[in-house]
């Protein structure tokens, strides 16, 4: 039997938390151990923790980022496999369950998702076509945009020790970073139903933290066109994504005068052409 850690990284959600963690204890087939990170939350959320779930293994630190959080669960971890599940969204009852079975099926894959529900401001609405969850060789559908859930994600512990882990510098996209480090070496098993509830619109998503979000995407892009490993085709889409994505960061720089973002940007673009 598959042995399974659920790691929950969390920073003042203690409003939403407790959705997360029963939809993990409410699960057909039980993980074997749960462990929630407090990012050095200021709610009260530790305090919290241990007066509702004192059978939760619980981790504090210093508030670091999610990378970090997520990095922290992973190396105290016991289990052959990592589930993942941000404290703002929740599984379905039988998520594990059905991920399993298809990893009975596709016994060879290490990582395996699935696709999504997703509910905005409390109102469920549909997908675009370029979010369409895909399974297999999927590194050239990973570059436009995150094509992975970190809520609906399993990964075998061995491919932490192949890629690494989170990036913890950067301060968002670290999933989209992963998932380009992975999809460039491993197939991806995909369970063909939602699995997972994905909750958006609240005012603490890193999307709305951050401008300019492809800054983030061109960072992982040109470290996984440098760190080599790619094959032609790969690299040929990757280096052509990550010109795409930097010409238009650096239109909206001219647009709004910002000449140190000119500057890094044209001489980013004059280096890969």
């Amino acid at each position: 039997m598959l042995s399974i850690s659920v790691i929950i990284p969390t920073y003042n959600r203690i409003e939403t938390l407790p959705r997360a963690i029963e939809s993990v204890l409410a699960q057909s087939h039980p993980a074997n151990e749960l462990i929630v990170v407090d990012d050095g939350s200021t709610d009260g959320t530790a305090a919290w923790l241990g007066e509702h779930y004192p059978q939760i293994k619980l981790i504090e630190q210093q508030n670091s980022g999610v990378s970090a959080a997520r990095n922290r669960g992973i190396e105290a971890a016991g289990g052959e496999w990592i589930a993942l599940l941000d404290s703002d969204d929740e599984w379905l009852p039988k998520k594990l369950e059905k991920q399993l079975a298809c990893l009975k099926n596709g016994s060879a894959h290490k990582i395996i998702h699935s696709d999504e529900i997703w509910i905005r401001n409390g109102v469920r609405v549909n997908q675009m076509k370029k979010h369409i969850k895909k399974g297999g060789w999927i590194f050239q559908d990973c570059l436009p945009l995150c094509a992975i859930s970190p809520s609906a994600v399993m990964i075998h512990r061995s491919i932490f020790d192949d890629v690494g882990q989170f990036d913890e510098s950067l301060p968002a996209c670290e999933d989209y970073d992963l998932w380009l480090r992975i999809t460039c070496r491993y197939p991806v098993l995909y369970c063909d139903e939602p699995l997972i509830q994905k909750y958006g619109g609240h005012e603490d998503q890193l999307s709305r933290k951050h401008w300019g979000m492809d800054r983030f995407r061109i960072q992982a892009l040109v470290g996984i066109l440098e760190a080599g490993g790619l094959n032609k085709s790969d690299y040929a889409a990757a280096l052509e994504m990550m010109l795409g994505k930097a010409k238009v960061v650096l239109g909206g720089a001219r647009k709004r005068n910002n000449d140190d973002v000119i500057a890094a940007y044209e001489a980013l673009i004059a280096r890969w052409r």
